[in-house]
Order: C-alpha cells, then sequence, then structure tokens
C-alpha cells in the first residue's frame, strides 16, 4: 500500500467528520439506536451485526452524532485502503493503486455511506475484503484461503444479507472462466459451510419470528421501491458512481475480461455482469450495486498505468486525478449536507441535476438523502407540546403511536430531553417489540390518519401539527393526534398495524 493511498483515505474520512460536525441526525440513526437498545439475532430489515458495533461505540462514547457515525467515517477510510491493497493484489503498481483509491473514494455511493450510520458503509468493506482473497487466490494463491472467504462472507452475511450477491456473481464468473476447477476444491466448499454456520444464529431467528424479513423484502419490492426499466437503472449506475468514473470502471470491465495479463481475474469481471444482470430483472434500488465496482476500478486503473508506462510523457494518470477530484467535488456537493437547502436548490438548478427516485413518495426540493435528515427534533418538540397539554391524569397513562420507525426512534431518542413517553410504532421490528405499556385510555398519534383511526377510538382529536418544510413531504404538515376510549384492548388492535416494508 503506497502512501497516496493512505492520503485519500485520510481526506475522505476527514470530509464525512467534518460534514458530520455540521449535520442532524438522520432518519434511519434513530431505528437503529433503537435496536442497539434492544439487542437481537435480527432485526425485521436488517441482520444483527452492524446493530451491535453500534451498540459498542455508543457504550464507549455515548450518542452523539460523531460518536455513533465515528464507526461508519472509520469503515469509509478503511474501503479506500482496502481499494488500493485489492489494486497491488491484482498486480497494479503505485500509479494505479491510487488512482483506484481516488475513483473509489469519489463515487457517489463511498461519499454518502459514511455520511451516516447504517449497514451499508460495512457492506462495502466486506464485499472488498471478499474480493481481495478471492484475487489473491486467483492470483496464484493457496486455496485454503477460501476458508477465509467463508469467515469473511459469514460476518458480511450478519450485516448485510446482499454480499449473498457477489458470492453468487463471483460462482458464476469461476464457472464461466478457466478457473472453474476451483469450485471443486474442498477448500471453497468448507469455506460456504463457515459461512452458512456463522449465519446460523439469525437464521434461527428468522424462523422463530415467522421470516420477518422475507415478508419485508416482498413488500419493499411491490409497495416501496420504484420499478427502473433496464436504462433508466444504468443512468444511475452513472450517476451514483460519479461520471467521472465511468471511463475507469468501465474500461477496467473490458480489461477484466479481454486483457490477456489480467485474465487470471476475469471471474471478477464475470462476477459483476452477472450481479448487474441480476439487479436489472428484478426490483433493486441503484444503489445496490455499488459494493461490486472495485475490482473494476482497478482493473482499469492497472490498464491506465500500463498504457501510461508505455508513453512516458503522457499525462493521463494526473489528468485522471484532476478530472476525478473535480467530479468528486461536484458529487459531494450534490450528496452530501454541504449546502443549505436553497444554495442545493440553486446548485442542482446550475448544473441540471436530476436526482433518481428510489422510493414511491413525493419528494420536496432536497433529495431523499438529504431531507431525510431534517425535522426530527421539531418533531419531539410538537409532540411535547401536545402531550403536555394533556391533563395530569391522561399524560400518566398516554403512550405515543408513530407511523413509521423514524417518528418512533425520534422520539425514543429526544424523550429524556422533553419528556415523552414511550413511543410505539407498527412499522418494522417496531411491531416485534409490541404496545409496550399502551391502555385503552389515551393514545397520541402522530403520521396516521384521523379517518384510519376512528373505527378504532371513542374520540379523535387534532390537537397539533409538526411543520418541517425541509424533510420529505410525509414527514411535514403531520397532524397530532389524541385518541381516547380505544374500542378494543391494544393487544387486539396491534395486528392491524403491522407494516413491514
Amino acid at each position: 500500500m503506497t502512501a497516496p493511498v493512505v492520503y485519500v483515505a485520510l481526506a475522505k474520512a476527514a470530509l464525512n467528520l467534518a460534514v458530520t460536525l455540521n449535520d442532524n441526525y438522520f432518519r434511519d440513526e434513530f431505528y437503529y439506536l433503537a435496536c442497539a437498545r434492544r439487542l437481537a439475532w435480527g432485526y425485521v430489515d436488517h441482520p444483527p451485526l452492524s446493530i451491535a458495533l453500534l451498540a459498542t461505540s455508543r457504550t464507549l462514547l455515548g450518542d452523539g452524532l460523531v460518536a455513533i457515525r465515528l464507526p461508519a467515517i472509520l469503515a469509509g477510510g478503511l474501503a479506500v485502503i482496502l481499494v488500493g491493497i485489492l489494486t497491488r493484489a491484482m498486480g497494479g503498481g503505485r500509479t494505479a493503486q491510487w488512482v483506484a483509491a481516488l475513483a473509489f473514494a469519489v463515487m457517489g455511493t463511498s461519499l454518502v455511506f459514511p455520511s451516516y450510520f447504517s449497514m451499508n458503509v460495512f457492506d462495502q468493506v466486506f464485499w472488498l475484503l471478499a474480493a481481495l482473497i478471492a484475487a489473491v487466490i486467483l492470483g496464484g494463491g493457496e486455496a485454503r484461503l477460501w476458508l477465509l472467504f467463508g469467515v469473511v462472507v459469514g460476518f458480511g452475511l450478519l450485516n448485510k444479507l446482499s454480499i449473498g450477491f457477489f458470492v453468487f456473481g463471483l460462482m458464476v464468473g469461476l464457472a464461466l472462466s478457466p478457473r472453474r476447477r476451483q469450485l471443486l476444491s474442498p477448500w471453497l466448499w468448507a469455506g460456504g459451510i463457515t459461512a452458512a454456520a456463522l449465519l446460523t444464529p439469525h437464521l434461527v431467528w428468522q424462523v422463530s419470528n415467522g421470516f420477518p424479513t422475507a415478508e419485508f423484502i416482498r413488500n419493499a419490492q411491490t409497495l416501496k421501491i420504484v420499478a427502473q426499466p433496464p436504462l433508466a437503472f444504468l443512468g444511475a449506475q452513472v450517476l451514483q458512481a460519479n461520471p467521472a468514473t465511468l471511463p475507469l470502471w468501465l474500461g477496467g470491465l473490458a480489461a477484466l475480461l479481454l486483457m490477456p495479463s489480467l485474465r487470471p481475474y476475469r471471474p471478477l469481471g464475470i462476477a459483476f455482469v452477472a450481479v448487474l444482470a441480476l439487479f436489472l430483472f428484478q426490483q433493486a434500488k441503484p444503489y445496490y450495486l455499488a459494493p461490486a465496482y472495485p475490482p473494476l476500478l482497478a482493473a482499469g486503473a492497472i490498464a491506465l498505468e500500463r498504457w501510461q508506462a508505455r508513453r512516458p510523457r503522457a499525462l493521463m494518470a494526473p489528468a485522471a486525478g484532476v478530472v476525478l477530484v473535480a467530479g468528486g467535488a461536484v458529487i459531494a456537493l450534490a450528496s452530501l449536507p454541504i449546502l443549505s437547502p436553497a444554495a442545493y436548490e440553486r446548485f442542482v438548478d446550475a448544473i441540471g441535476l436530476e436526482v433518481p427516485q428510489e422510493e414511491r413518495h413525493d419528494l420536496g426540493q432536497l433529495p431523499q438523502i438529504l431531507a431525510d435528515r431534517h425535522g426530527w427534533e421539531n418533531l419531539a418538540i410538537s409532540v411535547a407540546r401536545v402531550y403536555s397539554a394533556l391533563p395530569p391524569e391522561e399524560r400518566s397513562r398516554a403512550v405515543i403511536l408513530a407511523a413509521n420507525y423514524g417518528q418512533a426512534g425520534a422520539l425514543e431518542f429526544y424523550a429524556p430531553r422533553y419528556g415523552l413517553p414511550p413511543a410505539i410504532s407498527g412499522h418494522n421490528n417496531y411491531w416485534l417489540w409490541g404496545p409496550g405499556p399502551a391502555t385503552e385510555e389515551v393514545i397520541v398519534t402522530i403520521g396516521l390518519p384521523a379517518q384510519d383511526l376512528q373505527p378504532y377510538c371513542r374520540s379523535v382529536e387534532q390537537a397539533g401539527i409538526v411543520v418541517s418544510p425541509h424533510a420529505v413531504p410525509r414527514e411535514n404538515n403531520l397532524p397530532v393526534l389524541v385518541c381516547r376510549g380505544l374500542r378494543m384492548p391494544p393487544t387486539r388492535l396491534w395486528p392491524f398495524l403491522k407494516r413491514y416494508v
């Protein structure tokens, strides 16, 4: 690993840290913090590993914004270094290593993933580790390294199940290349058994809870994710990967498939094509493909380095660096919370940027990745205002019913600061956690239409409204309702509120 690769990693981590210092909590972070307070071997919409990391960080450092994002920021920097190491393992020299690392660092997804806590940035690290081990084996390394590959994949599956797509793609790549004999290696099968063994506790949790993740995925594909035709999906790839990186990763794909000196690593190129084909014909969000790019960037940087070696006076590598940095600056302004909402709107209008919509709900002036950082403390303040106005005898028995996990998580997070009662919700793992201390007497609700509550409540009164103009429209102008006199016990009402999506 060369010093320039380390400098790129440090610069990227410094950027994400600087942005965090002037940022707000992201919607999903409240939910993940709620999960971290209730450790388990699984959750409706994700496996347990990232939540265990968050619980550890929270215990050691607290739940301040920098504290909970520090693991993600460090993982983002580590991913850059792993790209440099992967490039070296595939035969790249000093120039190829820093070009590949820089190209990865300025990808839109690489900039965004460490900007809030989620399993996505750790998913990148696990895909990179798996690709690195595979590259070492394909380059002549010992077959027993497949056992280490299985360990990495096992922990990767405990973080996010999507690393299974990489395993699928790599197996296709091995089968369709001269390296197919690797499929007969007992070490490869031992690695597969190891990965399955590591995932077993999570599988047991899935069985004991009725396979909630399978239901969540079905509902997300039919109710939430925007279906994109193949050309739109490919266009979103160019945008999210940063258009400045297109020549490098596209050239890298061609090099992996056609360049004789990179022939040992051809399964990695075929793996990318296989995973892309899989995502094109199912309802996948464009960013799902993001962790598959590093082998392509490595191969493209190696091809560039070798081309320049034959033309000593050419300045292709420095020129590529300038273009990548410039493209990264534009992508950073478009995808990170750097500009004010008004300045952001002027900026995207000036460059003619239209961010692809990934979910089926209306967007306001900001894309969802930015809008979901606004309005949460205001939500807690608005609900607390309604709660504090209740008569004392009602306040002592009230709970808050939220429409989604973002609202419930934010209300739970800010509860000590604003004196709020417990928050419950029928959304994802909040539904599994149940109605808690809810009684039949009074429930303060947020985000639920009055007409949906009237069949279950003897009276429904609007007592407030949450106005958050920079949030997504579904989180703006939300009525705060007081439901009095449930017509059934909360435990009987609970099945009707279940929403895995």
